[in-house]
């Protein structure tokens, strides 16, 4: 009778020791997707395919902002994400859209292309910038954060930030206060920013893919 009690309590405390350690597992499980959505497929990061030229309007951008562009960046590293982080992510962007008017350069400064840092309108390219100062700022490392060129659903030249993190690379950009992982976005990736030096690109396209060096962000749309 002894022995059958023991065994029946033995059994019940590691049925209690289970039931807590999933409850703890399923808690800490939605602590950690309350800053992220959860990433079902694919890589969570974008492939590299090797060095690449910048964009004219980078270049152009980097004649008068030397130290910005000559000043490595330091160790590739993806940013341990947090709730701290993601709400730095949602913020910066809301704000910054919410900002900025979208208008073309054409318009705005008469001219094809032109990347600077905006006051109260800008271009794609214009609010990336800004995004990515504004983060620096709050203590983010430079070289999560890379300025990407891509084609939209369109066709036309795009820029965003991409931020990428230890849950994979996320986008911020002007068209939606979102912030959505990049798989989501239903962009044509064709380069960014290497992590190790901003003034080095890399290719987010095969090497037998036709070549996009030509590719203006913000042309037509914003």
């Amino acid at each position: 009778m002894f022995a059958t009690k023991y065994i029946k309590k033995t059994a019940l405390a590691a049925m209690a020791v289970a039931v807590m350690a999933v409850s703890a597992s399923q808690a800490n499980a939605t602590r950690q997707g309350a800053h992220a959505p959860a990433l079902e497929r694919g890589s969570p990061h974008m492939k590299l395919f090797g060095r690449t030229l910048p964009p004219i309007g980078y270049v152009d951008f980097c004649r008068t902002r030397k130290k910005e562009c000559q000043t490595p960046s330091g160790e590739a590293v993806r940013v341990v994400m947090s709730d701290a982080r993601w709400q730095d992510l949602r913020r910066v962007t809301t704000r910054i859209n919410e900002k900025i008017e979208p208008v073309s350069d054409q318009d705005l400064y008469n001219v094809i292309e032109y990347w600077t840092y905006p006051t109260t309108r800008g271009d794609c390219e214009d609010y990336v910038l800004l995004k990515k100062r504004e983060l620096i700022a709050l203590g983010w490392p430079p070289s999560t954060l890379l300025i990407t060129v891509l084609r939209d659903e369109n066709g036309d030249g795009h820029a965003v930030l991409t931020v990428t993190t230890d849950q994979g690379d996320y986008i911020l950009d002007n068209r939606t206060d979102e912030v959505l992982f990049w798989r989501d976005t239903g962009y044509s990736y064709i380069k960014r920013q290497s992590q190790e030096h901003p003034s080095v690109w890399v290719s987010l396209k095969p090497r037998n893919t036709r070549s996009s060096q030509a590719v203006l962000p913000g042309m037509p749309g914003q």
